[in-house]
């Protein structure tokens, strides 16, 4: 069974992402948003690849602002590592396969 991104909300990101015993790739996103969309299934190809080592969450600002402030998100989509339920990376706009790959493991 391939695993897949979760959708986290505002009642269950201390849980998924803050409480979580591995480190956590969050993707910051909107459905409205063309390059959070192109860098999707590289998020999913990670979730699926790796999830004995990490998490991909994602949070829907347009749903989720408030997380998005906490934050704080200016820019979509802005991927941000969680370890220990702290922020310990961000990365800021699409990538591809080769920069998302080198920015998971400076920060997984």
């Amino acid at each position: 069974m391939s695993q897949q991104p979760i959708n986290v909300t505002v009642d269950t990101f201390e849980q998924e992402v803050l409480q979580s015993d591995k480190p956590v790739l969050v993707d910051f996103w909107a459905d409205w948003c063309g390059p959070c969309k192109s860098i999707a299934p590289l998020l999913e190809d990670v979730a699926d690849d790796q999830s004995d080592r990490l998490k991909v969450a994602k949070v829907d600002v347009d749903n989720y602002g408030e997380l998005a402030v906490k934050f704080g998100i200016r820019s979509i989509p802005t991927l941000m590592m969680f370890k220990g339920g702290e922020p310990v990376g961000t990365q800021i706009g699409a990538v591809g396969a080769r920069e998302l790959n080198g920015f998971i493991e400076s920060h997984a």
